[in-house]
């Protein structure tokens, strides 16, 4: 399913969500679309709390830049480009395991001009 990302010092970003990986999460996030935030750096990482609750998933805790995820235990979407605080090379790594969900489409590294605090809108693609 092809989705957007909106945050206004980015713009409009395409990404996809892969039902195959996690089709739990992928389920509750497809049904709680559209989702708004306000976003948090933390290194080459943004994530949001959202109202969403999904246990467990085939989680793991070094993914792939571009990589959309749900952190459990802090109930909230991440949208990964890059290292982060927890990595020890160059693969971003989520501060306790994800379960991913997604893929930006296209150029990650975008997400490098986003401040703390800005709204992030996910939302379906049409």
């Amino acid at each position: 399913m092809k989705i957007k990302i909106f945050i206004e010092s980015v713009g409009e970003v395409p990404a996809e969500i892969l039902e195959s990986l996690n089709p739990e999460t992928a389920k509750a996030i497809i049904e709680a679309l559209p989702i708004k935030g306000r976003g948090n750096r933390w290194g080459d990482e943004i994530y949001f709390s959202v109202g969403v609750s999904i246990a467990g998933e085939n989680s793991r805790q070094v993914v792939e830049e571009g990589d959309l995820a749900y952190w459990p235990p802090g109930k909230a979407i991440c949208i990964f480009f890059g290292p982060t605080p927890a990595s020890r090379g160059s693969k971003p790594t989520a501060a306790s395991p994800v379960n991913v969900f997604g893929k930006i489409l296209g150029d990650s590294s975008v997400f490098r001009n986003v401040r703390s605090g800005e709204e992030v809108i996910i939302s379906q693609s049409v």
